[in-house]
Parts: structure tokens; C-alpha cells; sequence
């Protein structure tokens, strides 16, 4: 008896073990003293310097440029919205997570796609001039975000000037895809017609397109 109870606890040592020998790590938000991480697709972590998430990732130290992070005895200096796998010995900036989606063009060369905000369904037009996700403050209403407490602004739109609110979406799942903590702005009026998949999103994606196809697959 006590020999099985000492092997159970051998094996889930050893898986323990086994999970924290790799991590994706990304920063989606700094302040002096603390940034928020992504690890491993999870929810965002909010870290104060010196403290350690329960993958075994420590901050180091953070500013407005960067978070120094430490993970299996190595540190990195890691910019807002840049991210990075550990593996092992092996730390090595921005490499794929393997999920991935295939866009194909409709008539007009334009991408538009299914995906979700926050667990509801909406659909997005690809467009890689945008800094980032935008929303129709509809669309926003519809999907129970709470743009009026986001930062206000302005943007300059076909129809003119609008009123534009900048919020960060907690999940913007595309295909296989899915991202956390993504910069998003909520336009109000009707200007804009439908979201739009933008750059807040795309840059944490490797873009491969091949005739009428575009191909989505994660870098962080």
C-alpha cells in the first residue's frame, strides 16, 4: 500500500515536473514595478517585481519598455506585445505555438472570417491598416463590452470624425487561435460597418499567403 501511494506521488512529481519545462510566455501590459503575462494561453497574470507565477515564471523587473523576466535559471528582457517559448536550455523569441487558421479571399480579394470576442460570435474583415481591432459600438453592446469606461478619443474615419473608445478584449479567438488581453478601439456612430481584424491582433500572428489564401498561425 504504501509503496503504491509513493509511486502516485512520484508520478505526479514527475508530471509537475514535466509542465514547467516549457512555457509561451508574452507581455500584454507594463507599469513601474509590475506587467502583465500570458502564459501559456492562459488568463492574464498580473506580476509585481520579485514576485513568481505558479508556471515558476519570475518578474524580474519592469518599467514602461520592458518586463525582465526569469524562468528555469535564465532571464530575458521582453517590449510590450513581444513574446517568446521557453523550452528547456532553449529560450528563443516570438517562435509559433502551432495554431493556425486558412483565410480564402472572397470575390473582391477581401478576408473575412467567423471568430469570437469574448466567447461571442462575430465576424471580421482582415485588414492590415489597422493598428488594431476595431469594434462598431454596436457590435460592442452586442458583445456586453463596456467601451464607455475605455480610454476616449477620436479617429478619423471614411465618414469623417468619430468618437473612439480604446478597450483590451480579454479573448479574440480566430480558427485555432486564440489570444488574450488584445487592444481593441469602439468606434461610436455608424461609420464602420462590421470589426475589423487588425494589426493588435495580426502581429502576434505569422501571415503566409498563397494565392487566395491566407494562412494565420501563432507566434506568441
Amino acid at each position: 500500500m504504501r509503496c503504491t501511494y509513493l509511486k502516485t506521488i512520484a508520478v505526479a512529481l514527475l508530471c509537475s515536473a514535466t509542465h514547467v519545462l516549457a512555457a509561451d510566455i508574452s507581455v500584454t501590459a507594463l507599469f513601474g514595478g509590475k506587467a502583465q503575462l500570458v502564459i501559456d494561453g492562459g488568463k492574464p497574470r498580473m506580476l509585481s517585481a520579485g514576485q513568481t507565477s505558479p508556471e515558476g515564471v519570475k518578474l524580474i523587473s519592469a518599467d514602461s519598455s520592458a518586463a525582465v523576466i526569469e524562468f528555469q535559471g535564465k532571464r530575458r528582457s521582453l517590449a510590450l506585445g513581444s513574446g517568446m517559448r521557453i523550452g528547456g536550455a532553449d529560450l528563443s523569441a516570438g517562435s509559433s505555438s502551432g495554431s493556425s487558421v486558412t483565410l480564402t479571399a472572397d470575390a473582391r480579394g477581401h478576408y473575412q472570417t467567423l471568430g469570437q470576442i469574448n466567447g461571442g460570435t462575430v465576424t471580421f474583415l482582415v485588414d492590415t491598416g489597422a493598428t488594431s481591432i476595431a469594434l462598431p459600438s454596436s457590435e460592442a453592446r452586442r458583445l456586453g463590452i463596456n467601451y464607455l469606461n475605455g480610454q476616449r478619443g477620436f479617429t478619423q474615419t471614411a465618414n469623417g470624425r468619430a468618437v473612439a473608445y480604446r478597450v483590451t478584449l480579454d479573448t479574440v479567438k480566430v480558427g485555432d487561435i486564440t489570444l488574450h488581453a488584445v487592444e481593441a478601439v469602439v468606434l461610436e456612430g455608424d461609420g464602420l460597418k462590421i470589426a475589423l481584424l487588425g494589426m493588435s491582433f495580426l502581429n502576434r500572428t505569422e501571415m503566409k499567403r498563397d494565392g487566395q489564401a491566407l494562412t494565420l498561425i501563432r507566434r506568441y
